[in-house]
């Protein structure tokens, strides 16, 4: 476990951090300073590859991050965050390996940390990022030139590697006030109201305005059914035998699931039918064992449909093959490539008259979003690993825009699993 530390007086003396402004106002005494940023990273194995796309992964590292904020009565008081490094999602590659990729991430860190910890200004933490993420952009740009990447570190990629800076900001700002962070983004807190991150029709509105002031009580929870995973009994070449579940049917018993997210492969129609049927099957069989009728299915290519058509074609077959798994079909993830403005002419109207299509890795910012529903997307991904900053705006804009909304981190571990709830 590798561990460093960076202080606010270690770094302005050192000239890593040029500083930022932001005007002093009434807000001052709410407001907190970034002192102390301190991180570690912990790397796992998993139990059981996960296939994303068409690439097995068996592993993963998480950076935890650890930071203290002063307030404006001098109370300093500390905020804990975690994520995963997410690089095989972030920073896609087919020049790079996932070691290089994770390399430039566990880089990154350190010198988002550094910038982090620079910062001078007391404000809310919506304000500390939105200042912020210029700087950590323009340090992913330095970095890919030092390291002499073959490509530049994409936008997505800095988002999640700062987002646990971010959200421990959030975290040590709640607890200073005592109360939820997510009861904090609002004009008792924020100087700003949405018009000044979004556009002039946020005028006079802040985030409370479209989002839950309390939590709810229960939350669904979507089961990842990898395009490796086993469904039956015949899939498995070989048991791990360690007791927990391995097959779709044993985690329905062990768990009683009513929600599954379903991997596709997005280049293969016939694979992707017959595997959405298969799990349909499987779920329906082992649901009526156990006298469950509620069930819901998410559905991600994870950007491997070559076009609109394909996804057209997919759940014509499906409809046709049963109605009944067609109708449990809640929404469709990202179905073609995230860059959205070189993908222009593929426009996603139609199948969003079928089913919600939302983005998920094209949405970086409010750009992306309303270039999103210009295409034909009808529905969002809100991700913790994006940062909360960030999520919070783009879960005030779609509600405004009525657009379908859901958060998309299955694979959050431990406090990232908190923060991801929490949206």
């Amino acid at each position: 476990m590798a561990v460093a530390s960076f202080s606010r007086r270690h770094v302005l003396k050192t000239g890593a951090a040029p500083a930022l402004s932001l005007t002093a106002s009434r807000y001052r005494q709410n407001a907190v300073r970034i002192e102390d940023v301190r991180f570690d990273f912990e790397s796992y194995t998993y139990r059981t590859p996960m296939k994303f796309a068409s690439r097995l992964i068996d592993r993963t590292t998480i950076v935890n991050v650890r930071t203290a904020v002063r307030t404006g009565d001098g109370r300093v008081v500390q905020g804990f965050a975690s994520m995963k490094m997410g690089n095989t999602w972030s920073f896609r590659s087919d020049v790079l390996t996932y070691d290089q990729t994770l390399e430039v991430m566990c880089r990154l860190t350190e010198r988002l940390a550094a910038i982090t910890a620079g910062c001078p200004e007391y404000a809310h933490p919506i304000d500390l990022n939105h200042m912020l993420e210029a700087r950590y952009l323009e340090a992913a740009v330095r970095l890919a030139r030092e390291m002499k990447l073959p490509e530049p570190i994409p936008k997505l990629c800095t988002q999640v590697t700062a987002c646990p800076f971010d959200a421990s900001v959030h975290d040590a700002f709640g607890k200073a006030h005592k109360r939820s962070c997510y009861q904090t983004n609002n004009s008792e807190f924020m100087p700003h109201c949405l018009e000044h991150y979004l556009s002039p029709e946020f005028k006079g509105e802040y985030p409370e305005t479209y989002l839950r002031r309390r939590p709810v009580e229960r939350l669904p929870l979507y089961h990842l059914v990898g395009a490796a995973d086993a469904i039956t009994e015949s899939d498995i070449a070989r048991r791990i035998g360690d007791g927990l579940p391995e097959t779709l049917e044993e985690w329905i018993r062990y768990n009683g699931l009513t929600h599954f997210k379903i991997k596709m492969q997005g280049n293969d129609l016939a694979w992707d039918v017959a595997r959405t049927l298969a799990v349909h099957r499987e779920v329906s069989a082992a649901q009526r064992k156990l006298g469950i009728a509620e069930r819901y299915y998410s559905l991600d290519f994870n950007e491997m449909c070559p076009d609109v058509e394909y996804l057209l074609e997919f759940l014509a077959q499906v409809r046709e093959s049963s109605a009944e798994a067609f109708d449990r079909i809640q929404y469709i993830e990202q179905p073609t490539k995230r860059d959205l403005r070189a993908g222009r002419a593929i426009r996603m109207h139609r199948a969003a008259e079928v089913k919600p299509v939302v983005v998920d890795e094209s949405l970086t910012d409010f750009e992306t979003l309303l270039l999103a529903r210009e295409l034909g997307y009808s529905g969002v991904a809100l991700k913790a690993c994006k940062g909360q900053s960030q999520s919070v705006m783009i879960a005030s804009a779609a509600c405004k825009y009525k657009l379908f909304r859901c958060v998309q981190d299955l694979t959050c571990p431990g406090a990232s699993l908190i923060h991801s709830a929490g949206l």
